[in-house]
């Protein structure tokens, strides 16, 4: 399918302010480009409650910001992790998708801001996410949560981290998990997927910049056939709870997804899996600008009520 107008528009908009490449960046000038785009995610809708927290951990303390809608408790929790190639991106650049997701969810979200790489290399982000997602079910009942109802999610080196807390839950004896919401996620240290190939540049995230995050992230490349960093390579997927797996048709990351939403269903994992045609990485953080920006955080919210409707297995 053709770019959707309205991605392609952007994208000349971003061309002809001259944006820079990540990967001419340092991680600082890159988290300050970043803090930019958040207006493409369109004016923050107001919740029934926020709240920024510090979650005691064994990882260490771990800044977090909960997210209440105007709904009768306790809620369902959805532990959520920002993307930015776990290098960029804070609580702030994902604050206006989760206001939005956790109004029409219809559940608490607890955004986790874990520690970034270079500063802080494999795996000090996956070990935050878990841990503050153990805390979340810990205290579930104290953030007006209900601790049977639990899931994870993100986007991008979010999703990525998403897929990994549900196999160290799994690994670890806990916390259970409902449900994960993987957005365009990377599952896999490799940049040969055709999907890689096609979309190389000219579509926001390019080959080089994921090259880029994943050199600072990982301590050396030998992590990359780690599980924990690239899930797909994970050598068993059964017994991972069910998830929802999105892509983008411009995506150098879409290959992947699709393939670890495969892996999942062959697995007996319940997995729906949905390409969001002439879209481009980071559309979930677009409302303001695009359309099918506002159609994903709809249908993550939707698929998010219907997985809360049962008690995880």
């Amino acid at each position: 399918m053709p770019l959707d107008p309205q991605a392609r528009a952007l994208l000349d908009q971003m061309a002809a302010a001259g944006a820079p490449p990540f990967e001419s960046l340092t991680p600082a000038q890159a988290r300050e480009m970043i803090m930019q785009m958040r207006e493409l995610a369109g004016p923050p809708e107001p919740v029934a409650r926020l709240e920024d927290r510090v979650a005691t951990t064994v990882a260490g303390p771990i800044p977090v910001r909960v997210y209440a809608p105007e709904a009768a408790g306790p809620l369902p929790v959805l532990v959520y992790f920002h993307g930015g190639g776990w290098v960029i991106g804070n609580l702030d650049t994902i604050d206006a998708p989760c206001r939005s997701l956790a109004n029409q969810a219809r559940c608490l979200i607890v955004s986790v801001d874990y520690r970034l790489a270079p500063e802080h290399k494999f795996p000090a982000a996956a070990e935050d996410c878990y841990a503050a997602t153990r805390w979340a079910a810990e205290h579930a009942a104290e953030l007006g949560g209900d601790p049977a109802r639990i899931a994870v999610g993100g986007d991008s080196a979010g999703g990525n981290l998403a897929a990994v807390v549900a196999l160290m839950a799994r690994d670890r004896g806990g916390p259970r998990l409902a449900y994960q919401l993987l957005i365009y996620p990377v599952t896999n240290y490799d940049f040969s997927t055709p999907s890689y190939q096609d979309n190389a540049e000219g579509y926001l995230l390019t080959k080089n910049a994921m090259v880029w995050f994943w050199e600072h992230y990982l301590r050396d490349p030998s992590d990359g056939q780690n599980p924990y960093a690239s899930p797909l390579r994970a050598a068993d997927l059964h017994g991972l709870p069910p998830a929802f797996v999105i892509t983008a048709e411009y995506d150098p990351l879409r290959d992947e997804g699709e393939a670890y939403a495969a892996r999942l269903r062959e697995a007996g994992v319940a997995v729906e899996l949905r390409r969001y045609d002439g879209m481009i990485h980071g559309f979930f953080q677009m409302a303001g600008v695009l359309d099918q920006g506002k159609q994903v955080i709809a249908d993550a919210a939707a698929a998010l009520r219907a997985a809360f409707t049962v008690p995880a297995r």
